[in-house]
């Protein structure tokens, strides 16, 4: 369990000004689709669900997709994969950047949708294609992976959050059609742990928190769940009298960031971490378990 008493305290502004409009777009549309598929950030399954997609996607058969999870803790993705199993969702675990996972999205609709698929057989509606709409949050990858599933350019992609503005059908095969959606925050944070993890895996942009205290944030999460991470990239043992600016000095010693006599950058070295942690430097590292403690999102 992550101790939340040790961590400094941060005040998290988020204000997305077309996150209302994305949501009422979705609303609007919801009815028009025999499932949803809800890309999630298997570093951050919790963190990355928004809160809102149970009542979204009331009533609706809901395939869960951990991406990214050739950057997430296997053992870890594990137990999530089984979380949501338990909860009666379809998974589906995926790499869009590598196509890891990707085949199996079409066989794991059709299995998900096999009674709606009959039932629209005995109607007469023989070769009805099946009409899913993906839901996730900004750069969750969803863009990508709808890219990968497509076999083609079908999506915009990029790296920074929110380039998906408006709805497309995408047509997948004869008998599969996706509808993508802008990929929609909430208006606030329930907790500073939620907007911390959409920080370090930059799903919102890090510079709307302060980055020392972020990085210092980060160290003590890293401390507790995997210190041979540091002990591997930074070379220090972190030991757990230190706080976790502490343990950011600690790290800019070894990396030499020093700004005059005595004095270090740790806003160098926050940068450098959360850089680091992005290109897979610092291993295969989940930031969330699910039986850590904290509350899901949505509750």
């Amino acid at each position: 369990m992550i101790d939340k008493n040790v961590y400094e305290s941060m005040n998290i502004q988020w204000f997305p000004g077309h996150m209302t409009k994305a949501q009422r777009m979705i609303e609007e549309n919801i009815k028009m689709v025999d499932a949803v598929c809800e890309l999630l950030d298997a570093r951050i399954p919790r963190a990355s669900r928004n809160p809102d997609i149970d009542r979204l996607a009331a009533g609706k058969p809901r395939l869960v997709i951990l991406n990214r999870c050739d950057l997430a803790d296997p053992a870890i993705t594990a137990r999530w994969r089984k979380h949501y199993e338990q909860q009666g969702l379809s998974v589906l675990e995926t790499d869009a950047k590598s196509g890891k996972g990707i085949k199996g999205f079409g066989p794991a609709v059709r299995a998900l949708l096999a009674d709606k698929q009959k039932e629209y057989e005995a109607k007469g509606q023989i070769g009805r294609p099946l009409r899913l709409m993906i839901l996730g949050i900004p750069n969750v990858g969803k863009s990508t992976f709808i890219n990968k599933v497509a076999g083609r350019k079908a999506a915009i992609a990029g790296d920074k959050p929110g380039v998906t503005r408006g709805k497309q059908w995408i047509h997948i095969d004869a008998g599969l059609d996706l509808l993508d959606t802008p990929g929609i925050l909430w208006p606030k944070f329930d907790s500073q742990e939620v907007g911390e993890l959409l920080a370090i895996t930059n799903a919102i942009k890090a510079e709307v928190l302060d980055k020392e205290t972020l990085g210092a944030n980060f160290m003590l999460r890293l401390r507790q769940m995997y210190p041979h991470a540091l002990m591997e990239r930074y070379k220090f043992e972190p030991s757990p009298a230190m706080n976790g600016f502490e343990l950011l000095e600690e790290a800019a010693k070894k990396r030499g960031f020093l700004v005059s006599r005595g004095e270090y950058d740790l806003e160098r070295m926050a940068n450098t971490l959360l850089s680091e942690y992005h290109d897979g430097k610092l291993g295969r590292l989940s930031l969330e378990e699910p039986n850590d403690g904290a509350l899901d999102a949505g509750k």
